[in-house]
């Protein structure tokens, strides 16, 4: 018989165990392999390149690796860090990628193709989902198993480069996980698997309302000393807790003070949603539109909209959707005095399913309570306001009632601080140095259009500053240059966003780059444009032009080149014509000329051959021209014959 341990002793026994286990399971933890994000099922690896599979492990562990049929052998540092390096590696798969060390790892349906870095603003960032009215078959046939994204979390870090991402995965194009892909990003990877019929990655890191600086390193940031001491306050974590506290404070006694004083929510037994209140005090709007005259252009609080519907018979009993364009700045939606769906921010498209059973035969009572906390209020023209059952519409826009629920003071936005120098580069692009990819594309400008001078030399840094950080030589950075928005002006004027336009037209300069001109997709009224699909098509031009050396390819509309006057008249030269130029749909528009006295005028211009003739009668001695120098260069029409457009343009800098 074995000898049995004293009961006395049973509680020691049970710690020390205990303590073996704690200490067993915190060494595995400690020396098991550990892959960052990007190394997980379902990733694209870069062909035709060295690539770097890297890792974590307990230190000086031995870590063995196979993959395609080789077995690969690798040491962690005193740190825990390992690397291994594969190259030669040619399209194709799915393959499968082991590692042994004192645990294995193994990474699934793995492809070998090109990956692309998608970076900027909201017009990267804008997903298919939203976009998805335009593309519906597009959508339902995006089975590809080849596509693939992997979005990177949004996170900002001003203390140090992130080594790697807390989350992320791989996911392959379908038509569920397309509405969550970039919608530019998928047309341009879209465009590039038709051609090539090689697996297409695309590692999104964008965030909305950026600018260029929170993409940039901080050595980089070195040459902005304004941009770089910003980014070292926010290093105070102390500052930042305070500044959000604040914000979060200040705007939540401008809400809670907002409902208090909301006449509309002021009687329970009758709020003004509810279909049988009388409103026939209430006054009358046309909608859409902006909020206008003495007591509404600068209002700012709530104010409840309504409107009586007739329903026809054939519309009720089925699934409906109700349209409301774009609200400024946010709004609650009510039929029938049912809550039908909310929108907190003014960029999203109002677009809410209603109940099958909702809608009934004749009047119906829609409603929409709407917050503006800043600047004019209404709702956006030239937008679709309807309701949708079946195949049939109906047309909301015309005359409405309103009511003013409460009026505030303007509440001053929140500080952004993800938005801050530096923040983003450290927290979302350093942990995708290790990463061997084919190169990026960049859809960002809008907020910097404040300071566009600076863009001249933000964008080139930015971008030698990536290419410096991954380590892969110039790789191509594909850029879209900045699409017309605003309402457009009857008279040649000054622009912001036609100087930042133009910086970006100068940062063509930069090796291996391209840009893509979009002056033609743009909407007046919607920073936000919807046609993502020639976006990404025409960033797909430059990408076969620039990475996949189709020299052949037009990938760009007329650039100018350079100029010269005879007598009257200014003689305009382009490179990138391609097959010859052209004005799309009647006669060249777009172009003004100016004289010495600098007042520039509209101008007429033909074409000659592979070149431009502009002049104006008014301007006897030419010196400048200028052609889609405006927010919104509306009707410009300079094109090749290829079907690409004209990036704008100035002959002068005074």
């Amino acid at each position: 018989m074995k000898n049995l341990p004293h009961k006395k002793s049973i509680p020691l026994l049970k710690t020390i165990a205990c303590c073996i286990i704690f200490l067993s399971v915190s060494i595995a933890a400690y020396g098991d392999i550990r892959l960052p994000a990007l190394i997980s099922d379902g990733m694209v690896l870069q062909r035709n390149a060295k690539v770097i599979i890297w890792g974590w492990a307990g230190s000086g562990e031995k870590i063995n690796m196979s993959f395609l049929n080789t077995i690969y052998h690798t040491t962690a540092n005193e740190k825990g860090e390992w690397v291994i390096t594969l190259s030669g590696l040619n399209a194709g798969g799915p393959y499968t990628m082991t590692l042994h060390g004192s645990n294995i790892v193994i990474v699934k349906n793995i492809v070998i193709g090109d990956v692309w870095v998608c970076s900027g603003q909201s017009n990267m960032e804008l997903p298919m989902r939203r976009v998805s009215p335009l593309y519906e078959a597009e959508i339902s046939g995006a089975e590809n198993p080849f596509i693939r994204q992997f979005a990177v979390p949004q996170r900002y870090n001003f203390n140090a480069p992130q080594a790697d991402l807390e989350l992320g995965s791989w996911q392959q194009a379908d038509p569920k996980t397309i509405l969550s892909f970039s919608a530019v990003a998928y047309f341009f990877a879209k465009e590039l698997y038709e051609q090539y019929h090689v697996p297409i990655g695309l590692i999104n890191a964008s965030l909305g309302g950026s600018p260029a600086e929170a993409w940039m390193s901080e050595e980089a940031l070195k040459q902005f000393p304004e941009k770089y001491n910003e980014a070292q306050r926010f290093k105070d974590q102390s500052l930042i807790d305070s500044i959000e506290h604040s914000d979060r404070q200040r705007m939540k006694a401008w809400y809670e003070l907002l409902e208090q004083k909301d006449e509309g929510y002021k009687d329970p037994s009758g709020p003004w949603y509810n279909p049988a209140i009388n409103a026939s005090n209430w006054d009358h709007m046309k909608i859409p539109g902006y909020w206008t005259g003495e007591s509404l252009e600068k209002f700012d609080g709530v104010i409840w909209f309504r409107k009586e519907i007739n329903i026809p018979v054939s519309m009720t009993g089925k699934p409906a959707k109700l349209i409301l364009g774009r609200i400024v700045d946010a709004d609650s939606v009510f039929i029938n005095g049912v809550f039908v769906g909310t929108t907190s921010y003014q960029y999203p498209p109002r677009r809410y399913d209603l109940p099958d059973n909702l809608l009934k035969e004749g009047k119906n009572i829609l409603v929409a309570r709407v917050i503006n906390n800043i600047g004019p209020g209404g709702f956006i023209p030239d937008k679709p306001y309807e309701i949708i059952a079946g195949q049939e519409k109906l047309d909301l826009k015309g005359d409405w009632q309103y009511r003013i629920g409460a009026s505030m003071e303007p509440l001053r936005g929140e500080t952004f601080i993800r938005w801050k120098p530096l923040g983003l580069y450290n927290g979302m692009i350093s942990p995708l140095l290790n990463y061997s990819i084919k190169g990026a594309i960049w859809y960002q400008g809008e907020s910097n259009t404040g300071r566009p001078l600076e863009y001249r030399n933000l964008l080139p840094a930015l971008i030698r500053d990536w290419r410096n950080s991954w380590n892969q030589g110039n790789f191509p950075f594909l850029y879209v240059q900045l699409a017309n928005f605003m309402k457009a002006k009857d008279q040649p004027s000054e622009s912001q966003w036609a100087l930042l336009r133009e910086a970006q037209l100068k940062t063509l300069s930069v090796p291996n780059t391209a840009m893509t001109v979009i002056i033609d997709v743009g909407e007046w009224n919607d920073i936000h444009p919807l046609n993502k699909k020639d976006v990404g098509k025409r960033l797909a031009l430059s990408a076969r032009k620039v990475a996949y050396g189709e020299d052949q390819i037009v990938h760009s509309g007329p650039l100018y080149q350079s100029m010269s006057v005879e007598d009257n008249r200014v003689i305009l030269s382009f490179s990138s014509i391609g097959s010859g130029l052209q004005a799309k749909g009647g006669e060249l528009k777009g172009f003004a000329i100016a004289g010495v006295d600098r007042q520039f005028v509209w101008a007429k211009a033909k074409i000659d051959h592979d070149r431009l003739i502009v002049w104006s009668e008014k301007v006897p001695e030419p010196i400048a021209v200028r052609y889609a120098w405006a927010d919104n260069p509306e009707g410009a029409n300079l094109y090749n014959l290829e079907g690409l457009p004209a990036s704008p343009f100035r002959t002068d800098e005074f």
